[in-house]
């Protein structure tokens, strides 16, 4: 049975279109299609997913709906340098304010700090946001199918593609990669954590690489916290994972990045 997005979904949909109302009245949609117009590199994050080996997308945030703050000496320029070192494949930038505590302002921060692709991971639900995501310099964008539906899912993952910025698009369920597929996604994120109660199993990654076509790049996210676990999912089939409490809540987050990696490769050949 499909997860129910529940509440906390509902309420954060509404305060990321009021802040997009907010800056739109700032920034009207013209003005930032201007500035997107003249963001010409670009970062293969697909392509950094796909090469071989382990790779972790590795996550910067600053705090959490279901755990609150996670870092208070949060140095987003710091922590993505330390993530680079370490060995990361690409990075993950909250930029959602009210729930997350992030801003563009850390993503704009992170890739002038790094050479790796970066990912806005946020609330997208409008195409504003896939135009300030390009003018902010990411390279791909989370499009969440519970937050979006059928039509509006499929309008902006084509959007995203004739732009140039790639969608990352998250599934729960069977149901919804049966949408993501209709959209004409190919790079496929399956969150492990439960929009309504929080409660997070990679049994929902396990289950569901099962249906994703082998030519599709799959991510799993979420709750991924040892290198054995990341083994798993590189057996199971996924390109790559995303982890980022397990780095966030560490002393030294690109240590703990880099004894990850070292886990999941000792596992890996093993086998």
């Amino acid at each position: 049975m499909d997860p129910s997005p529940g509440k906390f979904l509902s309420e954060i949909i509404a305060a990321r279109l009021k802040s997009m109302r907010e800056a739109q009245a700032q920034v009207p949609l013209k003005q930032i299609q201007e500035k997107a117009k003249k963001r010409t590199e670009r970062r293969d994050f697909t392509g950094a997913l796909s090469a071989r080996g382990v790779n972790i997308i590795a996550e910067l945030k600053k705090n959490s709906p279901s755990k609150g703050n996670l870092r208070k000496d949060y140095q987003p320029e710091a922590i993505a340098h330390s993530y680079e070192q370490a060995g990361a494949a690409a990075l993950s930038i909250l930029t959602e304010a009210e729930y997350f505590q992030g801003s563009l302002d850390h993503l704009r921060q992170v890739r002038s700090a790094t050479k790796l692709p970066v990912l806005r991971k946020d609330f997208i639900l409008d195409e504003y946001q896939i135009y300030e995501s390009i003018a902010a310099g990411a390279d791909a964008l989370l499009l969440i199918v519970a937050a979006l539906g059928k039509n509006k899912l499929g309008h902006l993952t084509r959007l995203c593609q004739n732009l140039q910025i790639e969608p990352l698009v998250e599934i729960h369920s069977e149901n919804e990669l049966e949408m993501a597929h209709g959209a004409g996604a190919t790079l496929i994120g399956v969150n492990n954590r439960h929009l309504g109660t929080f409660e997070v199993s990679l049994t929902t990654s396990l289950r569901l690489i099962e249906r994703i076509p082998h030519n599709y790049v799959a991510v799993s996210e979420s709750g991924i916290s040892s290198g054995l676990e990341v083994a798993r999912l590189k057996r199971a089939g996924f390109s790559a994972v995303l982890v980022g409490e397990q780095f966030m809540t560490a002393h030294e987050p690109g240590l703990e990045l880099k004894t990850m990696l070292r886990s999941a490769h000792e596992e890996l050949t093993k086998s």
